[in-house]
């Protein structure tokens, strides 16, 4: 599903350009091309999670494969060595330089701001505290 609808994105590609853009818009100056690169490479993780997330409030609940799927797009290492939807989720959270925290504390919403799992993480949260 995820696959499909991002098939023809080179992530290389993708991030290379991005970068050129941030370092155009700053006049290319010096020192900051690894910067540019790293903001690129977060801006690639979270365009394809939120990507990800969209299509899983159409087409229906989570599961493991679509999520191993994201984690490969991310290039987090032995995804199949991650055998739970909250594991991946994680690792998928720790690839775009969030917080690891999905269903790590049930006794506390998550201060994450900007984590694309932030509805999943709360609606899980009202249900622990049923």
């Amino acid at each position: 599903m995820l696959s499909n609808l991002i098939k023809d994105i080179n992530r290389r590609q993708w991030i290379a350009e991005a970068a050129y853009f941030k370092a155009e818009a700053r006049n290319f100056a010096p020192g900051k091309a690894l910067d540019d690169w790293r903001e690129a490479e977060m801006a690639y993780a979270n365009m394809l999670i939120s990507l990800y997330v969209e299509v899983l409030a159409e087409d229906g609940p989570i599961t493991l494969v679509g999520l191993q799927q994201l984690a490969q797009l991310l290039e987090v290492e032995k995804t199949d060595d991650l055998l739970s939807e909250d594991e991946l989720i994680r690792a998928i959270q720790q690839a775009a330089k969030h917080r690891p925290c999905f269903r790590a504390e049930n006794d506390r919403l998550c201060e994450e701001q900007h984590c694309q799992w932030v509805k999943e993480c709360r609606r899980l949260v009202s249900v622990w505290c049923r």
